[in-house]
């Protein structure tokens, strides 16, 4: 293992965080998080289908009621990525049958409320886009 200097110490920690270069870890990280199921179940978690309570647990089936047209294996498959990666606990409650719940960690509930934002974005600016790429559709062919 070499021996780096002060200088190309700093430099190396400019270019470690910085989404912009292609081998950046976080760069990894930003394209997980904002995947479609993701931010969906994120925004979703706990808040409900227009996005307006405050985060609290959900069943497995609350999700996948709220999350139309999410298969089940794409939710299960999100949740256990989640957890994973720390941004939602995963309870299990010894009933009959067993009672899954999923939950916000702090580090979940920190990514929280701006993938609610991205969903109203989109949900808000939906049609101007729509009508931005039929012009632009329209000027291109």
């Amino acid at each position: 293992m070499a021996t780096m200097t002060a200088a190309e110490k700093k430099a190396e920690a400019k270019t470690q965080y910085n989404a912009f270069l292609a081998a950046c870890p976080s760069q990894q990280l930003l394209a997980k998080v904002s995947g479609k199921w993701v931010t969906l179940v994120l925004s979703a978690l706990g808040s409900g289908p227009d996005c307006d309570g405050e985060p609290r647990p959900m069943r497995y089936s609350e999700l996948s009621r709220v999350l139309a047209g999410v298969s089940p294996k794409m939710l299960s498959q999100t949740l256990r990525t989640l957890e994973r990666d720390g941004l939602v606990t995963r309870t299990a409650t010894a009933t009959v049958p067993v009672t899954v719940t999923y939950d916000l960690t702090s580090l979940g509930l920190s990514l929280h409320e701006t993938v609610r934002q991205l969903k109203r974005w989109a949900e808000t600016h939906r049609d101007e886009v729509s009508a931005q790429q039929a012009r632009f559709d329209d000027a291109h062919s």
